[in-house]
Parts: C-alpha cells; sequence; structure tokens
C-alpha cells in the first residue's frame, strides 16, 4: 500500500498551508526544539535536524578553502552592483557545494552581509560594512543578498541574514554600551540601510547587535516587529547573535532570570537563540520555565516557529528536488570564480592620487616593498585562501622584479644574557649563546610581532610561555602581538596585547608572562639591519618602487577590538617616505579596511583599495600597468585625522556633523573620491519634476587619450527647511564606460517622496515645500554641475503637543533611555542643567501642563523660553523619588504667554528621566 504524502511535503501546496499542516503535527515540547541555533530533529515527521549561520560575508568561510573575494568595503568601492550580485552568487554556489557534501557543517541560512552604515573607521569591523552612506549601504547590501538567495523565485538558494540590527559601530564594551539615536538619526540613517534587501526580499532572516539602543538590548528591540516584519514581504527570520541572549542577564543585568529575559526576547521577535554552542539544553530549559510560569504562551512559541519553519520550506528542505540540487563541489574556487575574484578585485582598486606617474610606462625593473608586499591576509570572516596572488607575485609576472619586507632586524637582549630562539619552534629564553635575531612587524597603535629569524616563524604566547612556532597573527585570541614600553637606560619592556600580561623570565631562563610590571624583564632592542635603509638601497636600483603598505586585519582593529588611530603604522611611514627620497618614482600602495592617513604629502600615486583576497596581486598589476581603468570608487570619508571625529561612542552624526553628510571640514579625500587614467567633461545638466519624479539628466564626455570608467553621482541639498539638512546627500549613481571622445547621457530619476526627512513634530517622514539643489559629479565635493528646483511640499504647522521626550529637536547632556522594557524611549539627564529644545510650540490657550517624568534621587524640571539658561520660566516640576521605570504626572500652572515660541525643558538634576509633556486649556 502506497502512503499519501502529508500536505506539508506537497510543494503544489500552498506555503501557508503547509506550515500550518506541519505545526498542527508538532507537540509544544518539539516546537520548543526548535528555537535554538540547533534545531533538533523530529524523527517522527522526518523532520532532520537543521543549524543556522553559516558565515558567507565575501565568500565561504570558516569550513576550508573556497574562493576569496574582496572584503565588503572593498567590494562596495566599485560602485557596481552587478558585480556584488554575481560575487553573492558565487559564493551561494560554493555554500551549496559544501552543504551537499556537509549538510551539518554547512547550512544554508547564511550569516552575511553586514549592513551597519560605517558611521565611523575607528570601527574594528569596518572592514565588514559597505559605506558610510546607508542608501548605498543599503542598494549593495540587497545586491549581493540577491546574489545568495539566487534566482529561482519559490525556493531559496540561501537565506541571508542581515547583520547586526541596530545602531552597532563599536567593539568596545560592545555588549554594555547603549546607541543613543534620536528619531531622525533612527529613520534617516540606520533603518534605510536595512530596508532595501528586505523589502525586495533578497534577505530573508535579520540579527540584533550586541548592544543596547536608547537603553534597550537590541535583542528586545519592539523595532523589529514594527519595521522590520512591516517591511518583508513573507516572513523573517531573526537570529541572535553568539551568546548575546545570555548577555541580557549577565552583562547587561536587564532581566533578573534567564526565563523572563528568553520570554521578553521572543515576544520581542527572537525566533532563534544562538546560545552555548550545540549544546542547546539550557536554552530550551529556560523557555520550558518561561512556559510553566507564564512568561511565554503556546501562541508566542508559534510565532516564532513559523518564522523558521518558514524559510526552512523556501529552502526546499521538504521538496523532492530543488534547482540547486544539481551544484557539487566542483563550483569550489572553479577557473570562472578565479576570474571572478580577480575583476572583482581589479574594479575595487581606488587612485586616490596621481601625477603622472601611473599608468606605468617603460618600466623593466620593479621594486616591491612593504610588509604587505609578498603577502595576503585573512581576516576574522574570510575563507581559507585556496592560493595567494601577492602584489610581488602579480608583478613578477610583468617585469624583472625585486623584494624586501622593509622591516627592521633586531636583537634583544636582558642582564643576564641575550634572548635566543628555538630553531625547532620551542620557548625563547635567555642564555649565554650568540643573539637571536627578530624581524620587527609595525602594524600600528603600538602593536608588534617579532618573527624569529631561526625559525622563520612568529613569537606566540603558548599558556604563559612565549615559543616562535606560529605563521604570523591570527586566530580568535590573537597571541602573537605585543607593546612596547619604555624602561630606564633605553631598555623597553614586552606587554602582551591579549592578555595584558607581561614579558619575564623565569629561574629556567625561558620567557613566560607575568602579572606584575615591576617583573618584567627589562630588554635592549639593537636594530641588526634596518628594514626602511634596505628599502631605500633597493628602491635606488629600480625603474619604479611599489611600496605596498596597510593593516593586518587581525591586529589593527577587529572584532572585540576599535582602533584609537587612523594613522599608518610609524615604521610603515618611515619607509614610505625614505623610499620616495630614494627613488621619486614610488607608487603608495595602500591595502586596509579602513581608512588611513600617512605623512608624505608627495608621494607621486597612491593606490588603495581592501584586502581583496586570493587574486589581489594580478588585479594590482592590471591596475599599475594600465591594462584597465581605476573604477573604483571612496564609500567612506578619509578624515586627516581621528581629531576630526567625534566620541566613538556619539551616535547622533546630525548633532556631531559626522560623515560626509555632515562634516563641514576639508577632507584628505572626500567620499564618492576616485581618479581616472582619463579626464572627463559635465555638461548639459537638465532638471525637470514630473508625476511627482525629479528627473535629472547631464551629458559625460571621455576627454582624455585612452578609454575611461567615470562613477556619476547624483546629490541634492535641500536650502531651506525647519531642520538642520544634510550638506549633501548621495541620491544616485551611474557607472559609465566611455573611449575617448566618446559622450554618453546619464539620468536619475528619483522619486520626489525620497526627498522627505523624518518629522519629529509628528512622527512620520514629510516633504517641506523648499528649494533644492541637484548636484552632479565625480565625489561629494567635486561637484561639476548644479541645478535648482522647487519642491511643493508640506510646511510644517507649529507644535500643540503632547510632546514625547524623545522626540525633540536640539538636546544636551541627556541620554536616550527605554521608556519600559517593552517599548517606547524617553531621556534622560546626565547633568544638571541638561535640556531638551521643543522648537515652535504653540500654546496659545494653554494655562497649565503635565509632565510625566522620575527619578530615583527626586529632582526639578523647568520649562524656559527661549533660552536654557536666562529664558523665563514658564513652569516648573519638582520629581518625585519613584523606583526605575516609575513615572509621576506632575501638574503645573503655565505663565500667560500665548503664542508659538521655543521651549527649552531644563532639568535642574542629573538622573531625571522624562518621556512626555501634556498641554491643557485654562479652567
Amino acid at each position: 500500500m502506497i502512503m499519501q504524502e502529508p500536505p506539508f511535503r506537497d510543494p503544489a501546496v500552498p506555503l501557508a498551508d503547509r506550515i500550518d499542516d506541519l505545526m498542527r503535527r508538532l507537540t509544544l515540547e518539539e516546537k520548543v526544539g526548535l528555537l535554538h541555533q540547533y534545531q533538533a530533529p523530529v524523527e517522527r515527521l522526518g523532520l532532520g535536524a537543521f543549524r543556522t549561520g553559516t558565515e558567507a560575508l565575501h565568500g565561504l568561510a570558516w569550513l576550508g578553502p573556497a574562493t576569496v573575494f574582496p572584503q565588503a568595503v572593498g567590494l562596495a568601492s566599485t560602485w557596481d552592483l552587478d558585480l556584488v550580485r554575481r560575487v553573492g552568487e558565487a559564493t551561494s554556489d560554493e555554500v551549496l557545494a559544501f552543504h551537499h557534501k556537509d549538510p551539518a557543517g554547512a547550512g544554508l541560512n547564511v550569516w552575511a552581509p553586514v549592513v551597519n552604515p560605517l558611521r565611523d573607521p575607528r570601527w574594528g569591523r569596518n572592514e565588514e560594512g559597505y559605506s558610510e552612506d546607508p542608501w548605498l549601504t543599503g542598494v549593495m547590501a540587497a545586491a549581493y543578498a540577491h546574489g545568495l538567495r539566487g534566482s529561482a523565485p519559490e525556493v531559496l538558494k540561501t537565506a541571508p541574514t542581515l547583520k547586526h540590527f541596530l545602531a552597532y559601530n563599536n567593539e568596545s564594551d560592545r555588549c554594555t554600551t547603549s546607541s543613543n539615536l534620536p528619531p531622525r538619526v533612527l529613520h534617516e540613517y540606520e533603518l534605510p540601510a536595512y530596508r532595501p534587501a528586505i523589502e525586495q526580499g533578497a534577505a530573508v532572516a535579520v540579527m540584533p547587535s550586541y548592544n543596547l539602543v536608547n537603553g534597550r538590548p537590541a535583542h528586545l528591540s519592539p523595532l523589529i516587529r514594527q519595521v522590520l516584519r512591516a517591511w518583508a514581504p513573507g516572513d523573517l527570520l531573526v537570529v541572535s547573535d553568539a551568546y548575546a541572549p545570555g548577555n541580557l542577564t549577565a552583562l547587561q543585568g536587564y532581566h533578573d532570570t534567564p526565563p523572563e529575559a528568553y520570554a521578553h526576547a521572543v515576544k520581542a521577535g527572537l525566533d532563534s537563540f544562538t546560545q552555548d554552542d550545540d549544546r542547546s539544553e539550557a536554552t530550551l530549559a529556560h523557555l520550558r520555565a518561561a512556559l510553566s510560569q507564564g512568561l511565554l504562551a503556546e501562541r508566542d512559541v508559534d510565532a516564532a516557529v513559523r518564522h523558521t519553519l518558514s524559510i526552512r520550506f523556501r529552502l526546499g528542505e521538504f521538496d523532492p528536488a530543488t534547482p540547486y540540487d544539481d551544484i557539487t563541489d566542483n563550483v569550489v574556487n572553479c577557473p570562472e570564480h578565479q576570474r571572478l575574484a580577480r575583476e572583482a578585485a581589479r574594479r575595487s582598486f581606488v587612485l586616490l592620487h596621481n601625477d603622472g606617474l601611473l599608468p606605468l610606462t617603460g618600466v623593466t625593473k620593479v621594486a616591491v616593498i612593504g610588509q604587505l608586499g609578498d603577502a595576503l591576509m585573512e581576516d576574522w570572516y574570510s575563507g581559507t585562501l585556496p592560493y595567494a596572488v601577492t602584489a610581488r607575485a602579480g608583478l613578477a609576472e610583468r617585469c624583472q622584479s625585486v623584494f624586501c619586507e622593509a622591516v627592521d632586524r633586531v636583537t634583544l637582549t636582558s642582564e643576564a644574557g641575550p634572548v635566543v630562539a628555538d630553531p625547532a619552534g620551542g620557548p625563547l629564553r635567555v642564555a649565554a649563546a650568540e643573539p637571536g635575531e627578530f624581524d620587527l612587524f609595525d602594524w600600528g597603535g603600538g602593536a608588534y610581532a617579532l618573527r624569529a629569524v631561526a625559525s622563520g616563524r612568529f613569537v606566540s604566547v603558548d599558556a604563559t610561555t612565549l615559543v616562535n612556532d606560529q605563521p604570523g597573527p591570527n586566530g580568535w585570541e590573537v597571541r602573537q602581538t605585543f607593546r612596547m614600553e619604555e624602561r630606564p637606560r633605553g631598555t623597553l619592556a614586552l606587554r602582551h596585547i591579549s592578555t595584558g600580561c607581561y614579558v619575564g623570565t623565569a629561574e629556567d631562563g625561558v620567557l613566560r608572562l607575568v602579572d606584575d610590571a615591576d617583573q618584567a624583564v627589562w630588554l635592549a632592542m639593537d636594530v641588526v639591519r634596518s628594514g626602511t635603509e634596505q628599502a631605500a638601497r633597493l628602491a635606488e636600483t629600480a625603474d619604479v618602487a611599489v611600496v605596498v603598505v596597510g593593516d593586518h586585519p587581525l591586529v589593527n582593529g577587529r572584532e572585540t577590538e576599535d582602533r584609537m588611530t587612523l594613522a599608518l603604522a610609524p615604521a610603515q611611514d618611515a619607509v614610505v617616505q625614505a623610499v620616495r627620497k630614494a627613488n621619486p618614482r614610488t607608487v603608495m600602495v595602500i591595502t586596509s579596511g579602513y581608512p588611513l592617513t600617512w605623512t608624505d604629502a608627495d608621494v607621486p600615486a597612491v593606490l588603495w583599495s581592501a584586502h581583496g583576497g586570493q587574486e589581489y596581486g594580478h588585479a594590482l598589476a592590471e591596475i599599475l600597468f594600465g591594462d584597465a581603468d581605476p573604477e573604483g570608487r571612496l564609500t567612506q570619508t578619509w578624515y586627516r585625522s581621528e581629531q576630526e571625529l567625534p566620541d566613538l561612542l556619539d551616535y547622533d552624526i546630525i548633532a556631531s556633523d559626522a560623515t560626509y553628510l555632515y562634516f563641514r571640514g576639508v577632507p584628505l579625500h572626500p567620499f564618492g573620491h576616485g581618479l581616472s587614467y582619463t579626464t572627463f567633461e559635465y555638461a548639459d545638466l537638465r532638471v525637470e519634476l514630473a508625476d511627482d519624479v525629479v528627473i535629472a539628466r547631464a551629458t559625460v564626455t571621455n576627454t582624455g587619450a585612452r578609454p575611461g570608467v567615470e562613477v556619476v553621482q547624483f546629490y541634492t541639498h535641500q536650502q531651506r527647511s525647519r531642520v538642520k539638512q544634510p550638506l549633501r546627500r548621495l541620491r544616485g549613481f551611474e557607472k559609465v564606460r566611455l573611449e575617448p571622445g566618446e559622450s554618453r547621457a546619464v539620468t536619475l530619476r528619483l522619486p520626489v517622496a525620497e526627498l522627505a526627512f523624518w518629522d519629529v513634530t509628528r512622527d512620520r517622514p514629510v516633504v517641506e515645500s523648499a528649494t533644492h539643489q541637484l548636484m552632479v559629479g565625480r565625489s561629494a565635493t567635486d561637484l561639476r554641475l548644479s541645478a535648482r528646483f522647487e519642491v511643493e511640499g508640506e510646511t510644517i504647522p507649529p507644535q500643540k503637543g503632547p510632546l514625547r521626550a524623545a522626540a525633540h529637536d536640539e538636546y544636551d547632556a541627556i541620554t536616550f533611555v527605554d521608556e519600559t522594557k517593552q517599548d517606547g524611549d524617553a531621556v534622560r539627564s546626565d547633568a544638571e542643567g541638561a535640556w531638551i529644545l521643543f522648537r515652535q510650540v504653540n500654546l496659545t490657550g494653554v494655562r497649565t501642563c503635565v509632565a510625566t517624568a522620575g527619578s530615583t534621587e527626586g529632582g526639578m524640571i523647568t520649562i524656559r523660553r527661549g533660552d536654557p539658561l536666562y529664558g523665563q520660566v514658564l513652569a516648573a516640576f519638582p520629581v518625585p523619588r519613584t523606583q526605575r521605570y516609575g513615572y509621576h504626572a506632575i501638574t503645573a500652572a503655565l505663565a500667560d504667554v500665548d503664542g508659538v515660541h521655543d521651549l527649552y525643558v531644563v532639568f535642574e538634576n542629573d538622573g531625571v528621566t522624562l518621556t512626555r509633556l501634556d498641554f491643557g486649556a485654562g479652567a
């Protein structure tokens, strides 16, 4: 007798009905088992195990050799959405290939792309994002996610997950810091980066971030339900970041017990707990306890399980076949993907400066110099390089080349004798022998690595013993880097960066870590061979010198570590200066995941790329020798110094004049910058409005003698407004390839609705009646043409109340906090005299005001007209002591001041929380 398959296994049944059928068959205990990253199998129904989370940021990662593409910030610098989509498609091919070999080891829920706008280049994970512009971030993420999800309309190839929601740009204390997000920054800067990929159905999952937002853990954000799920055309899976659920009671202390915390998380929209790796029992026990205590209902579990099952169904798990079943491991690092990796690397190069040296001509011998000249780096989310074409290797294929790393070779000597290295890679020790020699690598920010000449391996720490057995800085805990602290008589002490311990010596002379700085061994460092001098001598022998400098992705900031400086490592900086003086034909090639600054302003040519993956060297050679035009453009502002940046934890880009949108200084290199080997002329800009669409047209002509690529960028600026507007905002771009003398018409079609900003007075987007300027050009500051156009929109009326405290116009010395644990934002004073401003409040007929406020210590709030210090006091509110989240409605008479006024709400004490002001008429 043939058994009929249940409806949930029938692809002809509508998706919602299939999910309903399977949900009815699952017991509550089985459904709870689906709430963990490692979802338990349900054998009686034939459901296998399922795991969320395969890393695929710029190629498949962590599972063995696979094609490695440029870092995400490098992919974005191509300004080529189709290329980014193709990279996503190739990555998903390789994910499928690994999955077909090992379904348990390579899951189809991929944790990519990262869509956090790159607000501050000091962020340790800068290389994971796309741009400081939220719109550009959003369209890049959508392109990559489209490639990952595949082209079949009903079946997902993989299930892309956007990371990390929300306002996450610092690693320092990332689990305990709260990102202050005023409403405009939330709606105009943070949220738009997530919208395209979700709204287009390209991304089907989201991962919240470790931090808090306005005092509430991001994993408990009501915006998950209110905004993200409202955008999604189908079910949206929400997965936690690793170990983040445990933070709710531990580091964050937001809830007292795990059942309480986990119940809140599920109700807020979390569907999958990434906690304790594959050991799910503790998490499931907390969820069972939440159910038994009445903190969770079965319907809450059902909602979460439905989101999870929806993704599994769409991945074809319960279908007899999918369009992607024939993908095999033949696609992994296949020739097509190698060519794509080379193309992506080539198109990502940005020519920052060129006095005519590039492209290279008449070169027969090149000197390749620098710590990165013959090395390719893997970042934490890179795949394992299947092969490595370094700068040295790529250039050696084109002409005669010579090479040096340009690092100092040193000896270390203590009072008891020199430090020697074991040729077999064993412990370092102080011994009566010839001094050991070490190559000293300066990675910047005070971080150094030592490579023992005797073994050719880097010094590391095994438990507490210094050994020399590593290929370089590596791993989650980088144990191969040290700081140098000055000691008397020109000596130094080595401090291990990972542990904070010092290097001392044991009785047997072996170098071991010690806790106390007073126990550190004092070492004299003598330079045996100067890397700078060696580099200069080598440069003199060549037709051109190519100095490859930059960062190490695991040292100069990374997950858990931010940067304090944007400066190029001092030793590398010195090499650039020495080489350029020795050979005026010097190219500085920067390889880094973030913007850098350097000292030598006279370097003839400067190229930048992110870490470019396995084909980096071939791509570099093609650009240097002019086989291709440099196509890359910056997606971040390159500041002249970190001193031009606000505090790393200041997320209010509007108030702090941050990013290209608001920055008023002159950057080292602006957003959108990138030179070509040819020249372009812009002409005939025309702007018109038709059917609520702004249509701009311009003509671009290649006026040089070579074919070239131009990224035509359109920006707008609103010239009159109730609020502070961006100085310029990217609205669109077009990448054009032109032969010498060729012209091309480019067009921007911008819906007028996209000119909206967030109106805090009415809690919605608004397009004001105003004059706008449309600009077109080569970067945010190299704008060749502009034209004005008028928009008929709204005029924002005076406010009448109620006034939500978090929806103010300006502020000083206040923090945004959670109004309740579940929902809402409020403000809390950080100092005496803190204030918030509400502009244009209509007080006609108003005679009373109610302030809803609280304070654990009590306090006073006053309302002043026109000025926070000297303005007329209109009302005063004594705030009684309350518990946190306890508020009192305090009524006060309001001075008789009919008309429209700017109101300053002044906090006379710190620690006072205000949620709202309500105005009433007179008796």
